[in-house]
């Protein structure tokens, strides 16, 4: 056969392996798939399953499956696809579920995309098929797949899991048929899709051989530092594990020439230890004794063990029968509060009275205190100086936005994660029987379905049952009536009544201006200069700025304002001294709005007290008080009456009509004509309408502010 004849041989293709230059195009995410390779395919979504479906129903079942380059959550068109991709048969279609379906696919050969037929929602293409030539091999391609052969060879002696497709490699492949030995080897290595397509974009089988052959040395590489990183982990393993077995055996040993003692003995021992420096009760004891033979029966490992465990630390963790001792010198108690708070003097004389009563009966015993003020005023800081002066432990805690029983009596030990209430928690922390117990917010404590805390601080706040305590968890009475409780609330109101009645209500009313004054002269201001690194002599605050800053941003009748006023002095000054600045910076009346901006207050200045109609009184606001004006007016009419203005409640309103009926019906006692109400339509108002206002102390500066503009006027 002659030379053309050959040539032309080659190149005719058998009628069944034709392929379609128009195909249907199935897109794919995970790997590319290569000729010859015959592979089950799962397909999801009705777009997919309707492509598949297409396919098997042309007349040679041959499709296209390509590679997605750019992943999307959409739906994949033909610019998401590489361009090139292999034709497949697909064999059989089988159901998995309704969106889904498994597609048994033979990969025939490569193509290449020519145009876009169609892009949604099935995609379709022209395409240009690539019909792999018989390949004569030469020596340097025989080397080459001698070459793979080898180093497949010694990948299989890295991972394991490659033996099968060693098999199916050997019986499958030869020297003789590099291409198709390229496109197999390349499907069985784990690199990145993006390098397996590259593979398969190259059409010239020694390129191909080559790429395979640096792909499979990559493989080889990484496989070896993946076995040497689980030989580095499995060598540890195996030395801890061999650690633990000695451990376990030197224990062993060590029990049994009575050198040391399980695990179950030594917690029992410390219980013993703990329990020696106890004075329990003859409950309390029993209760221990019965929980420390249970304890002995069970196993360390099991779960009933480890809640034995825990309820018996927190029993031998009390202090039973532990008290600090009280100090009763009432001067060093005097100068302890003198040093802690300016002013309150009838605050401190009621607590100086109260450790003067203990010391007389020797015990302070029984006592609920409660310290009634408005926010700021040292509610919790007297408590504090009480337990100092006192020489006992302190402990605080918020009852605020409170709603679960548990929080003060505990949960029972039949629950996950049970655990005593905040009474038998704070005695643990402090050590001792007789501390000070802080209740902060006794006015805020809510109630749920969980139970209500008000009622279960009953018990604890009565001096005739707190001897005798019972917390769920504890299951064992403890005496209570040794510590000094102390609430604190900013209302009376909200404090249930039973509650209210248990305690001895000491009232604190806030400060006036110079006790003010006085406060920030000796505490605030060195402590805020502390806080801020700054030295006493690089800033200074003179007594009329504080006056002024008290005045106009801070008439609450505590002192935290007034405190967060003097901390944002101090950040000013601290960035002037970061930025550069070294002379000691001053506060005066001039310069303080340049720290501090605008006053939050204005003064009663801006009123003309002469005015007819205008009247000063006092009202209640949750700063303390403030001054608040009153203004009446009358217009000329023929007809009578009388309106309100400024948000006035039901009961203020109420006092302005008994006012304005009172003016009139003494209009002759006062010298007032007559007939000014009877030809004059009269308006009340209260300024600052934006906030309500209600209560019944206005009247009379309602019926003041009548009087003037009806005497005035005339």
């Amino acid at each position: 056969m002659s030379d053309d004849i050959k040539d032309i041989a080659s190149q005719l293709i058998i009628a069944e392996d034709f392929r379609p230059e128009k195909m249907t195009i199935i897109p794919i995410s995970q790997r590319p798939i290569f000729p010859g390779m015959m592979i089950p395919l799962i397909l999801t979504g009705d777009i997919m399953i309707d492509s598949a479906q297409e396919i098997m129903d042309s007349p040679n079942k041959i499709g296209g499956v390509v590679l997605i380059k750019n992943q999307h959550d959409g739906m994949a068109r033909s610019e998401d696809l590489y361009h090139v991709g292999v034709a497949v048969k697909i064999i059989k279609i089988t159901p998995v579920d309704e969106r889904t379906v498994q597609v048994m696919l033979n990969a025939i050969g490569r193509f290449t995309l020519k145009s876009v037929v169609q892009n949604e929602p099935i995609i379709r293409w022209n395409v240009e098929n690539y019909y792999e030539a018989e390949f004569k091999p030469t020596d340097e391609m025989k080397a080459y797949s001698m070459a793979i052969i080898s180093s497949v060879k010694d990948l299989i002696k890295t991972n394991s899991l490659f033996q099968e497709e060693l098999k199916l490699f050997l019986n499958r492949f030869s020297v003789e048929d590099p291409g198709k030995l390229s496109d197999f080897v390349a499907s069985m290595t784990q690199a990145e899709s993006g390098e397996i397509q590259d593979i398969l974009e190259t059409f010239d089988v020694r390129h191909r051989v080559k790429k395979v052959l640096i792909l499979l040395k990559k493989e080889i590489e990484l496989n070896k530092l993946q076995k040497k990183i689980t030989q580095q982990i499995e060598e540890k393993i195996s030395k801890q594990q061999k650690e633990f077995f000695l451990r376990e055996q030197l224990k062993e040993i060590k029990k049994e020439l009575g050198l040391e003692k399980d695990e179950k003995s030594t917690e029992i021992e410390k219980f013993q230890e703990k329990i020696e420096k106890l004075k329990l009760t003859e409950e309390a004891a029993k209760k221990i004794d019965e929980e420390m033979n249970k304890m002995r029966l069970l196993e360390p490992h099991s779960a009933e063990y480890g809640v034995s465990r825990n309820y018996l630390d927190w029993l031998t963790s009390l202090p039973w029968g532990i008290n600090s001792e009280d100090n009763y010198d009432i001067s060093k108690a005097r100068a302890i509060l003198d040093r802690d708070h300016y002013g309150l003097d009838d605050i401190k004389d009621r607590i100086l009275e109260f450790i003067a009563t203990g010391k007389m009966k020797g015990n302070i015993s029984g006592s609920i205190i409660c310290f009634i003020g408005p926010p700021g005023v040292g509610k919790t800081s007297i408590g504090k100086s009480v337990a100092e002066a006192l020489n006992r432990k302190f402990f605080r805690f918020s009852l605020g936005g409170m709603r679960d029983e548990a929080e003060i009596k505990g949960h029972r030990r039949t629950y996950i994660g049970a655990m005593p209430g905040k009474i038998i928690q704070s005695l643990k922390t402090v050590g001792v029987s007789n501390p000070v117990i802080m209740l902060d917010e006794i006015d805020k404590i809510g109630a749920s379905f969980q139970g209500d805390p008000a009622s279960a601080l009953l018990e604890v706040l009565d001096s005739e049952q707190n001897s005798a305590f019972l917390d769920h968890y504890m299951d064992v009475r403890f005496d209570l009536s040794n510590i000094l409780f102390i609430a604190t609330a900013n209302t009376m109101d909200t404090i249930p009544a039973p509650l209210f009645d248990r305690m001895e209500i000491m009232k604190l009313s806030g400060y006036i201006l110079e006790e003010k004054v006085q406060i920030a002269k000796k505490y605030l201001v060195n402590k805020q200069l502390a806080e801020h690194g700054l030295k006493k002599n690089m800033a200074k605050i003179d007594t009329s700025a504080l006056k002024k800053m008290i005045d106009g941003y801070a008439r609450e009748a505590g002192v935290r304002s007034l405190e967060n006023n003097i901390k944002k002095i101090m950040r000013k000054v601290t960035k002037r001294f970061a930025e550069g600045n070294t002379e000691p910076v001053c506060v005066t009346e001039d310069n303080l709005e340049e720290f501090l901006g605008k006053p939050r207050f204005t003064d009663e200045s801006l009123y003309d007290k002469s005015i007819a109609g205008v009247v000063m009184g006092l009202a209640w606001t949750s700063m303390g008080g403030t001054t608040l004006y009153i203004e009446s007016t009358g217009i000329h009419t023929k007809v009578k009456g009388f309106k309100q203005t400024g948000q006035l409640k039901d009961v203020m309103r109420e006092s302005s009509e008994i006012a304005y009926t009172y003016i009139q019906s003494r209009a002759r006692d006062y010298g007032i004509d007559e007939d000014y109400f009877a030809n004059h339509y009269i308006h009340l108002h209260v300024p600052a309408g934006a906030t309500p206002k209600d209560g019944p102390s206005a009247g009379i500066t309602m019926a003041t502010s009548l009087y003037s503009l009806a005497k005035l006027k005339q």
